[in-house]
């Protein structure tokens, strides 16, 4: 036997490489959670940067350029926080990816806070608290305080996994810091009331529109003997009332309110929900070839407008919702003359563009996060009852932002789940004709008579989960006073430092 030839090199240095292979390893590992964290402090240097074009020869334009870093700080908190609420139902019913759904929201985000955004902004940056009763000096700080109170408020909701209200956190800012800078006085109560009354009152409305789209999915779709023949009669009937509905929102916002007439107005949206009847028609019955008389087969035929549904809602999320961001700024911008269109009724465009991007930013990096919670952890969602609830949401956000009322689309979009998640409690235990229904199916498979509904056990099946309706609830009462009390806290420490 041979002899093996001697080994005359050490391995000492291939276990270093080794070891610096798996630190390596290591350091990707944990580098991988500072990208997003990065790329945020990369946009705020660029909102910087941005306002600073528009102001530097201004007075106070160093005051201005870090409100709008702030602002831009809000915003990218808004779309980690808020904006999953516009395509979670969309991702949990598994009509689109999260990659999808997250381009989807960035685009529509940005168009509607840029077309639709500047009614809301103006009731956030002028009219909870009095402009005329508080020095210009004291309002800016007033609002700084309020952008950073409700932003760190929000960041420490998004890092809990709690999907707090942004419009609540920044509401409740601008009234801290007013009580805390001049008392109570300058705060205009009456608009509060009319506030608040709008967020107890918009999740019930959303959630009854959401219950009576469902009911009329179930009687007209659901539960009929040829489920595709009904489902390519009535999609496209769904598809025209989200195009009609938002073509009368855009012809409102695109135009002066007096040029038309609401009859005008009313009319032009049933001309563009006829069009987009007869476009959606041809679609769903080249779609619908082929299908089998199945629930599978209804979820193909309502994909595609739940995806349209999913824009609609991030059109109108960022219409509204940008005000939450940007209103304050405006109001800073308003307040220390930084900008010549700052004295107009609408925010200048490039704090418009702030917010719209800061959104989508926000929405990008940190958005997955809480995508999934709205989406599948309250209730079970397939595409036709994830279409209510996306519908529902969006018409009912479009009207609060066309009647400059900043509602919570958390509110609405939580709202609209329960309420889908409700009504179907109570029509598989009460609907006689989903009874009905089941027995012929049954009759028709031989197989034995299905269970009685109203049975014990089927009183005990609940479609909603109850632990996080208390949950939610208990983040919505706190967020407006815990954020108060941190902006008045803010505002006597800069106060402090920099008056």
């Amino acid at each position: 036997m041979p002899d093996r030839p001697a080994v005359l090199t050490k391995r000492t240095l291939d276990k270093d490489l080794d070891k610096l292979t798996h630190v390596e390893d290591a350091t990707k590992f944990v580098s991988r959670k500072l990208v997003a964290p990065g790329l945020g402090l990369i946009f705020l240097g660029l909102a910087m940067l941005f306002a600073g074009i528009y102001v530097f020869d201004r007075p106070s334009a160093v005051l201005v350029i870090a409100a709008a870093a702030l602002a831009a700080y809000m915003a990218m908190n808004i779309g980690a926080n808020d904006v999953t609420n516009n395509v979670g139902a969309a991702v949990g019913a598994r009509a689109m990816t999260m990659g999808q759904a997250l381009v989807i929201a960035a685009i529509f985000e940005i168009l509607g806070a840029t077309v639709a955004g500047g009614e809301v902004v103006k009731t956030i940056s002028s009219s909870i608290v009095d402009t005329v009763q508080v020095p210009p000096g004291t309002l800016s700080w007033i609002m700084m305080a309020a952008l950073m109170a409700a932003a760190l408020w929000i960041n420490l909701a998004t890092w809990m996994n709690a999907p707090v209200s942004t419009t609540h956190a920044i509401v409740g800012a601008v009234i801290g810091a007013g009580i805390g800078a001049v008392g109570p006085e300058p705060v205009n109560w009456r608009v509060m009331i009319e506030i608040t009354s709008a967020w107890v009152t918009s999740p019930l409305l959303g959630g009854v529109i959401a219950a009576g789209l469902l009911f009329m999915v179930k009687t007209l779709v659901i539960y009929r003997e040829d489920k595709v023949a009904a489902a390519r009669r009535w999609v496209p009937i769904l598809i025209a009332m989200m195009v009609g509905g938002f073509s009368s929102y855009m012809m409102l916002q695109l135009q002066a309110p007096s040029e038309f007439s609401t009859l005008t107005i009313l009319l032009f949206g049933v001309a563009a929900g006829f069009i987009g009847w007869a476009a959606a028609r041809s679609f769903v019955l080249r779609q619908a070839l082929g299908l089998e008389n199945r629930n599978s087969s209804l979820r193909v035929l309502f994909q595609i407008p739940l995806i349209g549904s999913a824009a609609l809602l991030s059109f109108a999320h960022g219409a509204n919702d940008v005000s939450n961001a940007v209103g304050p700024l405006s109001a800073i911008v308003r307040a220390v003359g930084g900008s010549a269109e700052g004295a107009l009724d609408q925010p200048p465009i490039w704090v418009l563009l702030i917010g719209a991007f800061g959104i989508s930013v926000g929405l990008l990096l940190f958005g997955p996060r809480l995508i999934r919670l709205v989406g599948e952890q309250i209730t079970k969602l397939n595409p036709m009852r994830a279409y209510c609830v996306a519908l529902s949401t969006a018409f009912t956000v479009i009207v609060a932002s066309w009647l400059g009322m900043p509602v919570s689309t958390t509110h609405i979009a939580v709202g609209s789940v329960f309420g889908v998640g409700f009504y179907r409690e109570w029509y598989t235990r009460h609907s006689k004709r989903r009874i009905e229904y089941m027995r012929r199916r049954a009759e028709s498979w031989a197989l034995d008579e299905p269970e009685d509904p109203n049975t014990h056990e089927v009183r005990r099946r609940y479609l909603v989960r109850r632990s996080h309706f208390m949950t939610i609830v208990a983040a919505w009462v706190i967020t407006v006073p815990a954020s108060a009390a941190l902006a008045a806290i803010l505002y006597w420490v800069m106060f402090a430092l920099f008056v």
